[in-house]
């Protein structure tokens, strides 16, 4: 009956409110009407419809209070640079909170980027038989090797780094090779002043760490180490962009795509085996979309048998990039129609709108993403400037996945506050929040990003609702089976309840 009355006062406040908008009332207006107002705007943000218990209203009503103090800081860590704000983001207090907070799942992860780079350098390389050489553009590569390995073009002769370490500053030498797998820098703006000039050093960070990561041994333990540092920050599954390139081993004999499938699947279910409140990770195969339409045919070839064959790890098929210079979607039309073309289902997760540029062909990959029922939309920059795009993801529910510190290293947005997926969650539209290539961006796990996600996007209309839809949306939104998403909800309620039994006063 409440209730009743309650949809009552509403139809009877709006019909008055159209009254006046109709010209039939003067004066100041009803101050029911703006409340009302105020409180249905409130209930279409992400997480403006969630029911909140008194222990759950409580810690809100904290984190209410924590984000007041952080706007009155000197220096507000989202309008920073976050290469500037990661040691102010570190000491927030509501940093320390949502690093305890059980996020669900992190959906945008690239593989080659989810385990700090103090691992590989302190770590790996410090593995008998890794060489290095010194490549023209003043980079580095490396290699595992039995035998002294030939010289490569453009490139140094490779020397054992064990030897090289003999010979110099340890310290000295591992913070060089630091700084190339990683964009950290204390100054951002001198170091990247334009996109092109960080894109560059970007996609180098990725060769740089490629003869690392794709040596077999080292394949595993990278996988597993990172595994555990999503886990450490409460993160209970992963779906990952995975190139599943060329392992090799010691003596130079390599492994195909479905041996690395095996192995992510193998260490998978040894992790979870360990960590039972642990789900597991699936792999999204990702080609760069700067390969040509033959090229991206064979690979959507064998998406489609890797899938058939491993049906548990393999979760679809995207095109990785930058999509400013790379081929749009549509060029692909006719590889990309392959599997609907064969009666197979494989499921594709698009990046498509991470541009700040419009009327290009690249604004056109938001539509071309949804022709081809792609499963989540990556990134979707620029979503807000496509309302039939994103009317049209809406209604299918298909996520964006957000990756704030993302867009802003890589030079889309500069204040965070301004990031048009505030936008999105302002009208409650289907987001997850996921952190992209944390390693090279200095961030861990998903907490950096949640926090630039709670405090500068959200911003003071964002409370703990919105950290709890976006945390079930990460389920939801999975490309988990029914069965798997009920077992995850299940499993994340009773971590989030405990999370908030700790930390409510």
């Amino acid at each position: 009956m409440a209730v009743l009355f309650l949809l009552d006062v509403q139809v009877t406040l709006l019909s008055v409110l159209l009254l006046c908008w109709a010209g039939g009332c003067a004066g100041i207006p009803d101050p029911r009407l703006r409340d009302l107002l105020i409180q249905q705007e409130a209930s279409r943000q992400t997480g403006g419809a969630v029911l909140l218990t008194d222990t759950e209203q409580r810690l809100s009503a904290q984190l209410h209070e924590l984000k007041l103090q952080e706007i009155a800081r000197p220096e507000f860590p989202p309008a920073m640079h976050f290469f500037k704000a990661r040691a102010l983001i570190q000491r927030s207090p509501i940093f320390s909170l949502l690093q305890k907070m059980p996020k669900g799942a992190a959906l945008h992860v690239h593989s080659s980027s989810m385990v700090g780079v103090d691992w590989l350098v302190k770590n790996v390389t410090y593995r008998p038989h890794c060489y290095i050489c010194f490549t023209a553009a003043r980079s580095v590569r490396f290699l595992f090797s039995a035998q002294q390995p030939r010289t490569q073009p453009h490139c140094s002769p490779w020397l054992l780094l064990e030897t090289l370490r003999s010979k110099m500053n340890t310290t000295d030498l591992d913070n060089s090779l630091i700084q190339n797998l990683t964009l950290f820098t204390g100054d951002p703006e001198t170091a990247y002043p334009s996109q092109d000039s960080v894109w560059s050093k970007f996609e180098e960070t990725f060769n740089v760490a490629s003869g690392l990561v794709s040596h077999a041994p080292v394949f595993k333990d990278y996988f597993y180490q990172g595994l555990q540092q999503f886990y450490t920050d409460n993160v209970m599954y992963l779906e990952l962009r995975a190139a599943l390139s060329q392992t090799y081993e010691l003596d130079g004999s390599t492994h195909d795509r479905a041996w690395s499938l095996k192995a992510y699947q193998d260490v998978a279910r040894k992790f979870v085996t360990e960590q039972p409140d642990f789900l597991g990770a699936r792999i999204i195969f990702s080609v760069h979309r700067g390969l040509n339409s033959s090229e991206v045919r064979v690979a959507v070839e064998e998406a489609m048998r890797l899938q058939k064959e491993f049906p548990e790890v393999m979760a679809g098929f995207d095109l990785v990039g930058r999509e400013d210079s790379g081929r749009p979607l549509w060029y692909f039309r006719e590889a990309l129609s392959l599997p609907s073309e064969r009666g197979v289902t494989l499921p594709y997760f698009f990046h498509a709108g991470e541009t700040d540029w419009e009327d290009t062909d690249v604004n056109e990959n938001l539509l071309d993403a949804l022709l081809f029922n792609t499963t989540r939309i990556g990134h979707g920059f620029a979503l807000a400037r496509h309302p039939l795009a994103k009317d049209l993801s809406r209604k299918r529910g298909v996520a964006v996945e957000v990756c704030p510190i993302s867009n802003q290293v890589l030079k889309l947005v500069s204040d965070l506050r301004n990031h048009p997926a505030a936008v999105l969650m302002s009208e409650g539209h289907p987001l997850v929040v996921s952190s992209d290539d944390p390693a090279t961006f200095g961030a861990t796990g998903l907490s950096h990003d949640f926090y630039e996600a709670f405090v500068g996007i959200g911003g003071m209309n964002a409370h703990l609702g919105t950290l709890k839809e976006l945390a079930i949306n990460s389920i939801r939104y999975s490309s988990l089976s029914p069965q798997l998403k009920d077992k995850a909800l299940t499993l994340w309620q009773r971590k989030w309840d405990k999370f908030i039994s700790e930390n409510s006063q």
